[in-house]
């Protein structure tokens, strides 16, 4: 009895070590890796597609720096995901600052209200010059990055912004926008989004006309946040490589913000790039088919419950603890990089965090200094060094210079666009 006692701990000691061992042994890897990721990330710029600083401002200090320092955020009473010295020390070498305003404001005050937040990233920029610099062109980012600073560049988020007019489109661009994303969570006039009902089957045909315009400008043309027929139509009519700022792929979420599979085949032909977001429904199919459920089931109790709120929200407490919420990670975000790189190939894959856009963000990725560890991720899945130095930034720098030679092009064979929204029917 005595032998079967030390045979038994001697075993259960041995599997203890084994494990800890392999413990041991995976922690050194993942380092090992992320000190890869971060070499690989001082070489080649890491141009995040998707940021909301613009916005946090607006709806925390009315955009006064004098409130909000950006050298730390860390310490706010609701801290923010992004500050400079994380920005640093996430290696990110290039940020598309979004311009964002609700879309549902009337369109003439979004005109305004983007005017202030691209005013904001020039005073940002104005208030830390050792770390930020304005870009207008890939070679401006490059320059920017080897001069050991943050390339700054501006992104709509929305085609409400426009006020639907072209004028006003060329007017963003001189400011130095240099993507648009054609519509946010409201259809528009000219264009379908992918969280409204639809008018126009995709775009209607001033929408057509506000492509072939982007296209002569050298304006990215974003097709987050639109329908797919949107996706399809404006795939038909550019001239230049798209973006998808910050989407991430249906073929294994099928939230509507996500890219279809026949899409992604379109992007591969058109020689653009998806920028994998971090937002956690986009991200996890078991969090998204929970949140349906939990609005499914607010709404049963509401209509049990008609005129009695106390007993909706007991109810739904009951739900909520009986129900855990799924939590989003870093390796299912590398799972939908894996379904582009396995349907389309590295070369259409980017990054668009969405940091300081969301309120929760998956396990592993909770702020800007986590790039690295995402790289790491990657690393280990057998991806090359030149494949993350793609991911990073070379693809998107890509698609930024072929669109630059497209506008000169189209510059030399006609002239700004004459039409307004009437001389076309929906």
């Amino acid at each position: 009895m005595i032998k079967s006692f030390f045979k038994s701990t001697l075993l259960l000691l041995s599997v203890m070590f084994l494990v800890f061992e392999t413990a041991v042994s995976q922690s050194a890897d993942r380092e090992q890796y992320r000190q890869q990721a971060i070499e690989i990330l001082e070489q080649v710029p890491l141009i995040d597609g998707h940021n909301d600083v613009p916005w946090q401002y607006r709806m925390r200090a009315d955009y006064k720096f004098s409130e909000i320092d950006l050298m730390n955020t860390r310490e706010l009473d609701r801290p923010m995901h992004t500050d400079i010295p994380r920005l640093r020390e996430g290696r990110v070498g290039g940020q598309f600052w979004s311009v964002y305003v609700p879309a549902n404001q009337p369109e003439a005050e979004a005109v305004q209200a983007t005017m202030e937040q691209v005013d904001f990233v020039y005073r940002m920029i104005e208030n830390y010059p050792d770390h930020f610099e304005l870009a207008l062109t890939a070679d401006d980012v490059e320059r920017i990055f080897a001069d050991g600073k943050i390339a700054s560049l501006i992104g709509m988020e929305g085609g409400h912004s426009i006020g639907n007019s072209l004028g006003v489109l060329r007017q963003f661009y001189n400011l130095g926008a240099r993507y648009m994303t054609i519509t946010h969570s409201r259809t528009l006039d000219w264009a379908d989004a992918s969280t409204d009902d639809p008018m126009h089957d995709g775009l209607s045909g001033f929408g057509e006309e506000v492509i072939r315009e982007m296209n002569r400008l050298g304006m990215l043309v974003d097709l987050s946040h639109v329908a797919p027929q949107t996706m399809r139509d404006a795939l038909r009519v550019t001239e230049a490589p798209v973006i998808f700022s910050h989407s991430s792929a249906r073929g294994l979420n099928d939230h509507p913000r996500n890219v279809p599979d026949d899409v992604l085949d379109l992007v591969r032909e058109n020689n653009g790039v998806v920028m994998v977001t971090y937002v956690t429904s986009f991200v996890s199919e078991e969090l998204r088919q929970h949140i349906a459920k939990r609005n499914a089931k607010r709404a049963q109790l509401e209509s049990l419950h008609v005129g009695q709120p106390d007993r909706v929200t007991e109810g739904l407490a009951r739900w909520d603890e009986e129900n855990p919420r799924p939590q989003a990670t870093l390796e299912q975000v590398a799972d939908h990089i894996d379904h582009i790189r396995d349907r389309i190939g590295v070369d259409y894959i980017g990054i668009g965090g969405d940091y300081d856009g969301i309120a929760t963000l998956p396990v592993g990725l909770e702020d800007v200094t986590t790039y690295p560890d995402l790289f790491a991720e990657l690393l280990a899945r057998g991806y090359s060094e030149e494949d993350l130095k793609k991911i990073a930034g070379l693809n998107v720098l890509r698609v930024m210079r072929e669109t630059e030679g497209v506008a000169e092009r189209l510059q030399s064979e006609r002239k700004s666009s004459e039409a307004v929204i009437g001389d076309f029917e929906n």
